[in-house]
């Protein structure tokens, strides 16, 4: 029988072993140390600390870092992220302007924003990205490449629209697994709510779009739940029907004993099949690899190029 969360019935007491095509590796210069001061300097969360990343080493020592706005306390459980869960402070008015100053200091030409999810908010948190989003620009002129990665807003479309207008360069919303074990995986979310988050954002993306400039879409999932081979390449086909133009694949690793257990290491030459059957099926950027993230090495896809 195929292992999956449905059928592993007692969490294990330790972690499996990591396998060694997968290597974490630790700080190693000195600007791993400038990012880390300037993220606390300007009192700002990042998912590369709040969510445990993996990768947090080699991006921060790289100068860059995904931000997470709207405060470290998500409204939501879900069983993949070590973001805490807890009733949210008040959004922080000042957030964007401090976004936007260490986007400049860094001197970053693509910055992803990402959040947690903020459903005690009327609009979901979509104001605040588009106060960050504009924020940002200002700082850094137009050539700055901006990436959102935002929840699902509970499907509004008013809330979708508010972040577009803002003109990101990529409007991310990650599906994060399959719809078998969605419900097992995330809270409040929904397979097809998410699929219509992409549609919608596909859909009203040239509306708002800027002269000379592009809004993709894009996705992200996670392999290693106890998902087939199959259902994966299911759930890209219909990321494509929903107008997803941008997917991102990478082996989930359980950032806490309280998350969900992996179930599988998925082989590397399975990320590379996933790579090539998306390139195949229309997707204009694939990144498919063990430590794949959905912002890890974000500017390899160069919009519009």
């Amino acid at each position: 029988m195929q292992p999956t969360l449905e059928n592993t019935a007692v969490q294990p007491l330790t972690r499996p072993r990591i396998p060694e095509w997968i290597r974490i590796g630790l700080p190693t210069n000195r600007r791993f140390g400038r990012t880390s001061n300037l993220v606390a300097d300007l009192k700002l969360h990042t998912v590369c600390e709040s969510a445990r990343c993996p990768n947090q080493s080699e991006c921060w020592s790289r100068g860059t870092a995904t931000f997470m706005i709207a405060g470290d306390r998500c409204t939501r459980a879900c069983g993949f992220c070590a973001v805490g869960t807890a009733k949210p402070l008040p959004l922080d008015i000042g957030e964007p302007a401090r976004v936007a100053e260490a986007v400049r200091r860094m001197g970053l030409k693509h910055v992803v924003i990402t959040a947690v999810a903020r459903d005690d908010v009327a609009d979901g948190g979509a104001e605040h990205f588009a106060q960050t989003i504009r924020a940002a620009r200002a700082a850094c002129g137009a050539e700055l490449v901006v990436e959102v990665l935002t929840p699902d807003f509970g499907g509004r479309r008013e809330s979708v629209e508010t972040v577009l207008a803002a003109q990101p360069d990529v409007f991310n919303h990650n599906v994060e697994t399959v719809r078998r074990l969605t419900p097992s995986v995330r809270h409040r979310a929904t397979y097809e709510r998410s699929l219509e988050v992409l549609r919608m954002a596909a859909e009203m993306a040239p509306r708002f779009a800027g002269e000379g400039r592009r809004i993709y879409t894009k996705s992200g999932l996670m392999a290693g739940f106890g998902e087939t081979e199959a259902e994966v390449l299911e759930t890209m086909r219909e990321l494509r029907a929903a107008g997803c133009e941008v997917l991102t694949i990478g082996q989930y690793l359980q950032p806490t004993m309280k998350n969900l257990p992996v179930v599988e290491f998925v082989r590397p030459e399975t990320f590379v099949r996933y790579g090539r059957a998306g390139l195949e099926m229309g997707f204009v950027h694939v990144a498919s690899g063990p430590l794949v993230r959905s912002s890890y090495h974000a500017d390899d896809f160069e919009p519009g190029k």
